[in-house]
């Protein structure tokens, strides 16, 4: 990030800390927003920790860059027929029976905080500290361009006038309680994404009812208010994918639909940032501009034949259905493959202080857990320093577990191991679940060696490596950098699998009964074949936020053989 080719203005090369893909920001002096935060970000931690992460970026582009300089017009030619029938699969599998609902409160714990306090109405609010903000009202976004994950001594920089509230999770979560008793009366199966995001399928009652989309989402956005008393805004479309996209548009307390026609849905797309598509970070947003020159939606049809030639089979199917405006809706009933929480605090070394945090979020996790009836036995903790460094430790138990005493009781002894630390953010992932009352313990897990606990002082990163940032060196399986929830749910699995390795070792062989780590969805064929030579080949994983079916597998053959950038992955 340093000097760019400006020379006196290196701040506009740094753009870590905010977004330009939010609602409500379009009146902001960018330029001197971006100029305070690099001065007032400059020499710390946080902003050397940026810089590494930003110089691995700048190496993958120049490396793709190459990689995309060596194709010829043969192999442009090749790709440009896979992506085109590609295209073809991805758009006879359009949808526009269905109509989505995706709700977005406004500011919610702003929101929340400003409803039960009237006095803070009209003033710039906060909520969280002078470390890092979690949540900023409008008065806020609309003059400083902060929404969320800012810090708290910047934004008080940038508006003098700041008021801080403290959060209250507790608080949010029975407002959260609220909207959800809504939304159940439209699409008992609704799916929230978070305490203040839900998507609700609206097909059955527009038609029960004889009622219009637009009809029904200002129905839901004024029983929202009635029961809270807070606003929200909505999209409807024919997909979640879009639909949530269009709650963007009109905030706050405002809504968008977008019919469920064709010609429609490929004019919204065709000037449409990628940015604003879920899944596509700053990451991928870099890479696809400056390897690709790709900034719209519509780019990505006419680059498909790049795209084929640089990425995974994985992330070729997410971006052409993002080019086509094609997304996932069906209401996915399947077992939760994790749950977590987490809290961001101020950087201390206070253990009594960090202990406290830690029995808070496995009392949160707990609840969680017991609301789906959950019981897991593979516990994550994870660490953020002082210096932004993220500590990962995975632990697999003897038996499943739900309650916050054993969470807490064994995530004590994961943090015991790191202490003396500094840490600014902690977080818990229960993983491996089993639905209902849990069996006996399982026969196979004994106690921890000493090389088990060596074990798990290692780091997700230390076990599970991703070759290309791409690959995983266990088992060939790809998961594209932006699918954080996956690639550490993957790594959970490697770890659980090495802790068990290590019990069998020790102890001899499990006995009849047991119950052995459940495979991997993302193990490649031959990591399998070493174990099990009789295993089925069903390595291929794709996840949750693809929208879209599988990539058949010899046009995928042909696409890594074409290239010649990557080895070809052992689920083809």
């Amino acid at each position: 990030m340093g000097a760019t080719s400006d020379g006196d203005r290196p701040w506009e090369s740094y753009q870590t800390v905010y977004t330009n893909a939010k609602a409500g920001m379009d009146g902001v002096d960018k330029e001197k927003v971006q100029r305070v935060i690099y001065e007032m970000s400059k020499g710390s931690k946080y902003f050397e920790n940026e810089q590494r992460k930003e110089a691995i970026v700048k190496q993958r582009i120049e490396r793709m860059r190459a990689q995309c300089a060596k194709l010829t017009a043969k192999d442009i030619a090749q790709f440009q027929m896979i992506a085109d029938k590609r295209i073809l699969e991805l758009e006879s599998s359009r949808d526009l029976s269905k109509i989505w609902v995706h709700s977005d409160m406004d500011a919610f714990y702003a929101a929340v905080e400003t409803l039960e306090n009237p006095s803070l109405k009209g003033k710039p609010l906060a909520v969280g500290g002078k470390s890092m903000i979690c949540t900023a009202n409008y008065e806020v976004c609309t003059e400083i361009w902060c929404s969320c994950c800012y810090a708290g001594f910047i934004a008080l920089k940038l508006c003098p006038n700041l008021v801080f509230v403290p959060t209250n999770f507790d608080k949010y979560m029975n407002y959260s309680e609220k909207t959800r008793k809504v939304f159940r009366g439209y699409d008992p199966n609704f799916i929230a994404t978070s305490l203040d995001e839900a998507y609700l399928n609206i097909t059955t009652i527009c038609k029960d009812r004889c009622v219009s989309s637009q009809e029904v989402a200002e129905e839901l956005r004024n029983a929202i208010y009635e029961e809270t008393g807070l606003t929200c805004s909505v999209g409807v479309a024919p997909n979640r994918l879009l639909a949530k996209v269009c709650s963007d548009i009109n905030k706050p307390n405002g809504q968008f639909i977008l019919p469920n026609e064709r010609k429609a849905i490929l004019t919204f797309i065709s000037s449409l940032p990628i940015r604003k598509i879920g899944g596509i970070g700053k990451v991928t947003e870099h890479i696809l501009r400056d390897v690709l020159g790709i900034n719209t939606c519509e780019e990505m049809l006419k680059k498909s034949a790049y795209l084929c030639g640089l990425f995974s089979p994985c992330s070729i199917d997410f971006f052409l259905s993002v080019g086509l405006g094609v997304g996932n809706t069906d209401t996915q009933f399947r077992l939760r493959k994790s749950i977590s929480s987490e809290r961001t605090f101020s950087s201390t070394e206070d253990q009594s202080l960090i202990f406290k945090k830690m029995e808070e979020i496995a009392e949160t996790l707990s609840n969680d857990m017991q609301k789906e009836s959950l019981f897991g036995r593979t516990l994550t903790l994870k660490l953020k320093t002082t210096s932004f460094e993220v500590k990962t430790r995975a632990t697999s138990l003897q038996k499943y577990i739900q309650s916050k005493e054993d969470i807490f009781s064994h995530a004590t002894k994961l943090l015991k191991a790191e202490l003396p630390l500094s840490v600014r953010l902690i977080g818990l992932r229960m993983s491996h679940f089993c639905v209902g009352t849990p069996h006996s313990a399982d026969p196979m897990q004994k106690t921890l060696s000493a090389d088990n606990r060596a074990l798990l002082s290692r780091t997700q990163e230390e076990v599970v490596l991703w070759i290309n940032d791409y690959m995983c060196s266990l088992c060939g399986c790809e998961l594209p950098p932006s699918f954080v929830e996956e690639r550490q749910e993957h790594s959970d699995y490697h770890l659980a699998e090495m802790l068990q390795k290590e019990s069998v070792d020790n102890f001899g062989k499990p006995t009849q009964g047991s119950n052995p780590v459940q495979k991997s969805p993302c193990v490649g064929r031959s990591a399998r074949k070493r174990r099990n030579k009789s295993a089925h080949n069903d390595g291929k994983h794709i996840p949750s936020i693809v929208f879209s079916n599988e990539v058949r597998k010899s046009d995928a053959r042909n696409m890594y053989h074409m290239s010649g950038f990557f080895s070809m992955p052992d689920w083809m």
